[in-house]
């Protein structure tokens, strides 16, 4: 299992591209795959994904480039010592970077083993709920559309990500809520776009209102505001899971309460072996972890994995379209 190649591809494909905030343009999507061979023949996939607003992300394959050469010839099944050797001394790199070649190792552990990676993290469910997860759309009604459409589709939750602004999230959430409230889990995502106040009034209307949960209301950074908002709301409040890319800062909101439930994501974790220290903080800690699962296949299934695999998550998020 000595790794012999690696070959890193960066993909961007011609889609249609959607948003998530009335402050962002267009968002321009990038996979960036790495496929590691080792020297008997057995092949490991992994991929991530980043959003840009003007142009299209090569910054994580290009940190790869300086990674690559410390992987060569190691052995493929030492993944902790690899994960531990590929931290940076100096400066710090994108977390993708150190994800991807650590889920690519675990995918050729699964195939060496004849088994899916979520029995290999424990096997703690074979199946889970999913959501539909929106872009941005252009009015309620659209919503509204969107809903009834998800609906046929056989979903029975919703997280919608709108335009970030209070009163016109406000607008969807109450018609959202009169119209599907009764058969429909409901959630309202808002980038961290809102200040401490605003994000009081909101999420107050949205627990009465019987949303099942408050995503990013403040940046993921400002754990007084979330400790505070936690602490007052009644509605569920979770972060957006982006930014805490290190175990330390995780373990410490998590000790001191900042959130209802936490979120992260296979990607931003350090791959399958940071995302098992990430859970297992959760789990010590007595909470959920509502994991992320944007992107295309290769990374909402790798997160899929980890979701199984720990069983510490309500819901998979599936991306609509």
């Amino acid at each position: 299992m000595q790794i012999e190649r690696v070959e890193v591809m960066v993909v961007a494909p011609k889609v249609q591209r959607f948003t998530w905030s009335h402050d962002l343009g267009e968002q321009f999507m990038t996979n960036t795959i790495v496929r590691i061979t080792t020297k008997d023949g057995h092949v490991g996939v992994g991929g991530v994904w980043n959003c840009m607003s003007f142009d299209f992300d090569r910054y994580t394959c290009e940190t790869l480039r300086h990674m690559i050469p410390a992987v060569i010839g190691q052995d493929a099944t030492a993944r902790e010592e690899i994960w531990q050797s590929l931290w940076p001394r100096v400066f710090p790199l994108p977390p993708q970077a150190l994800s991807v070649i650590d889920i690519a190792l675990w995918d050729l552990r699964g195939k060496a083993a004849g088994q899916p990676i979520y029995q290999l993290l424990g096997g703690a469910m074979d199946r889970i709920p999913s959501y539909a997860s929106t872009p941005m759309l252009d009015d309620v009604p659209a919503y509204l559309r969107f809903v009834e459409e998800m609906i046929e589709r056989g979903f029975r939750a919703v997280k919608f990500h709108c335009w970030c602004l209070p009163e016109k999230d406000l607008e969807l959430a109450r018609a959202a809520s009169k119209e599907f409230g009764d058969d429909v889990a409901l959630m309202l995502d808002v980038e961290n776009n809102y200040d401490l106040q605003s994000a009081h009034r909101v999420g107050a209307e949205l627990h009465d209102l019987g949303f099942t949960w408050f995503e990013a209301p403040l940046f993921d950074y400002d754990l007084p505001g979330y400790r505070e908002l936690t602490q007052s709301l009644e509605v569920p409040v979770l972060p957006s899971g982006n930014w805490l890319q290190d175990l330390t800062a995780f373990r410490h909101a998590l000790a001191t309460r900042c959130w209802t439930a936490a979120r992260t994501d296979v990607t931003v974790a350090g791959g399958f072996t940071g995302g098992r220290k990430y859970l297992s903080a959760v789990e010590a800690a007595g909470m959920r972890c509502e994991i992320m699962s944007w992107g295309t296949t290769l990374i909402s299934s790798a997160n899929l994995h980890l979701m199984l695999g720990t069983g510490l998550s309500t819901y998979f998020e599936q991306a609509v379209p």
